[in-house]
């Protein structure tokens, strides 16, 4: 398993999650933005900074990840094409995405995204706090308990 992150909207605070639990279980990660990141030293932490432009880092990582990788994204389109080439996908708030889920994630998102274009105006995701924080370091533990380290 490696891990993949659309790091361009990835809060601070779970970034800081991935690497403390890519060193712990030895995991090797990848997050993908396209601007300069900085990653703290380790062999199992690397930055890729794609070019500008629409959904790039989405592509790139569409185009790397394997089955059985884990992508961490808010983007629900990102998580269902990675879902579909058998990786897996958890959000920053802790939701993992799955075959059940993801079609009903996407019909939401065009559904908001087609109100917004016609002037209808929506009131947005939630403020990222704590507990959406511990969400996803319980939600990410689980999925890495079965890795050796």
């Amino acid at each position: 398993m490696r891990i993949w992150v659309d790091a361009d909207a990835t809060p601070v605070a779970i970034k800081d999650i991935i690497f403390r639990a890519a060193e712990r279980k030895q995991v090797l990660t990848t997050l993908v933005a396209n601007r300069m990141l900085r990653v703290p030293a380790s062999t199992f932490l690397r930055a890729v900074q794609v070019p500008s432009g629409f959904d790039v880092a989405d592509a790139y990582i569409v185009e790397q990840v394997a089955a059985d990788d884990l992508v961490v994204t808010a983007d629900i389109p990102l998580a269902a094409a990675v879902i579909d080439k058998g990786a897996l996908a958890l959000n920053p708030r802790g939701e993992l995405y799955s075959q059940a889920n993801i079609r009903e994630s996407l019909s939401m998102r065009n559904f908001m995204e087609s109100l917004r274009s016609s002037g209808v105006q929506t009131s947005g995701p939630a403020v990222f706090g704590q507990a959406d924080k511990q969400a996803f370091a319980r939600q990410l533990d689980r999925l890495l308990a079965g890795l050796p380290g």
